[in-house]
């Protein structure tokens, strides 16, 4: 019913990801919605879930089951490969992060904030009380 190229590009997909076909539990639904007496005999709606993630995919948009399956883990391996993105943007922030911060300052940055710092002092010295002044 599937293309089996289509079924190709996901078996590729599943190993590009690193994700194994043992790590997901399938269960299937009776599906709610249109669809007639197919959808109140059978069991088309396909729940899907990545176990080392705990990632959860439901489809039932259609009337066979067989779609379902192939719908199912086309969701699942974006969601994955969305968190896996995620994850690898949030190490590399936190690296340039700490690489911005181990870096030594400018000289420009130095003469800034003395010329803070001066400013600062100047500001505190003329809250003096008249009876400290000398």
């Amino acid at each position: 019913m599937i293309n089996p190229a289509k079924e190709k590009a996901l078996s590729d997909r599943f190993v590009s990801l690193g994700v194994r076909q043992a790590d997901i539990i399938e269960s299937f639904i009776r599906s709610s919605g249109p669809g007639g007496q197919n959808v109140n005999k059978t069991s088309t709606c396909v729940y899907l879930r990545h176990l080392p993630t705990g990632i959860e995919v439901k489809c039932q948009t259609e009337r066979s089951q067989a779609m379902n399956r192939y719908r199912a883990r086309v969701i699942l391996l974006e969601k994955i490969g969305s968190r896996l993105l995620r994850e690898r943007a949030e190490k590399k922030a936190a690296a340039e992060k700490a690489r911005r911060q181990k870096r030594r300052p400018s000289k420009a940055s130095k003469l800034r904030n003395l010329e803070v710092k001066r400013k600062h002092s100047a500001k505190k010295s003329l809250r003096k009380r008249v009876a400290d002044w000398d």
